[in-house]
């Protein structure tokens, strides 16, 4: 006998009608929940170039310096309040940048512990509306992740990897894969330089949150990088974890609250990212999100966290198999 959801079949809507309703839906899982107001084109310096050679001491008192100066300009051009955002980055003359620019919405690549002598490395991968603006949610997440995994093992560091610009939460840009591209393109060979700066030995694990990890998905990795975590995610862009550009292990994880696992994981005419990550039929290993929402995986104490330090510090097993 046919079940009841085979007998009663949905009218098919009409093919501009569906692309559009997905277009919203895929434009509300995306989105971080707190929506950044567009910023106005700030004054700043450059972004500081470095040679291959130069040394972390060197990258970070340069970039420093390009942050003091970006608050300076933009204290002198009445834009208080990104002077003051700006200010908090700097951590009292504390923070340890790897990359640094002020202009627009900006990019900023932050180190958190010591990355010379970590041996395990994390990189963050944030998703839509980060920005200098927002940075400190980014940085908080970074901040709890290193603290994590420094109780456990102190040869660790966390990189929060700002090094794109990312789609607002209402734009085009944030229904495709265009940005993500653009950014993987930086990120690969950044993995492959930070590699070289970190400690003998060091393995790397990108943590990608909902549009970044449509961006790791895109990104061509080395033998470096041992594992690559999606959480949040909207989609990958590919029907499979083995279809993806790396040899690393392909971990998928969502939280019980997060929004973003009642949207169609669907891709139409270009528009959305197809296979939803967390599907066993993606083939990524599961792991345990628990109970949290969107922007909850990396809060202190959280299941999730606590998963995420395990798959940096290659002590994770897979969920319902602990």
């Amino acid at each position: 006998m046919s079940s009841q959801r085979d007998r009663v079949r949905p009218a098919r809507l009409p093919g501009r009608l569906r692309r559009t309703l997905l277009a919203g839906l895929i434009a509300t899982a995306v989105a971080v929940p707190v929506s950044a107001a567009a910023s106005p084109q700030v004054p700043a310096p450059a972004a500081v170039s470095f040679a291959e050679d130069a040394t972390l001491t060197e990258r970070y008192a340069a970039n420093r310096a390009n942050l003091a100066e970006a608050v300076r300009m933009a204290e002198e051009a009445g834009r208080t309040g990104r002077a003051a955002r700006l200010r908090a980055m700097e951590a009292g003359g504390t923070a340890r940048f790897l990359a640094f620019d002020g202009r627009g919405g900006g990019r900023a690549v932050e180190v958190l512990g010591d990355l010379a002598t970590a041996d395990r490395v994390a990189v963050l991968v944030p998703g839509s509306d980060t920005t200098l603006d927002t940075y400190q949610r980014l940085r908080a997440g970074a901040v709890a992740l290193e603290q994590r995994l420094r109780a456990e093992h102190p040869r660790s560091a966390v990189v929060a990897w700002l090094g794109y610009d990312t789609p607002g939460t209402v734009s085009p840009a944030v229904l495709t894969g265009d940005r993500a591209e653009e950014a993987a393109r930086a990120l690969g060979p950044f993995t492959d330089r930070l590699r070289r700066l970190a400690g003998p030995g060091a393995r790397l694990s990108l943590l990608c949150h909902s549009y970044g990890s449509v961006v790791c998905a895109r990104t061509e990795t080395g033998p470096a990088v041992t594992d690559l975590a999606l959480f949040g995610s909207p989609g990958a862009g590919v029907d499979t974890a083995a279809a993806l550009p790396t040899e690393a292990r392909v971990w998928a994880g969502r939280g019980k609250a997060d929004w973003i696992g009642r949207v169609p994981h669907l891709r139409v005419a270009g528009v959305g990212f197809g296979t939803d990550p967390v599907d066993p039929a993606f083939g990524a290993l599961p792991f345990a999100a628990g109970t949290g929402g969107h922007s909850d995986y990396l809060k202190p104490g959280s299941r999730s966290l606590d998963s995420l330090a395990r798959i940096v510090l290659g002590t994770a097993r897979e969920a319902g198999h602990a």
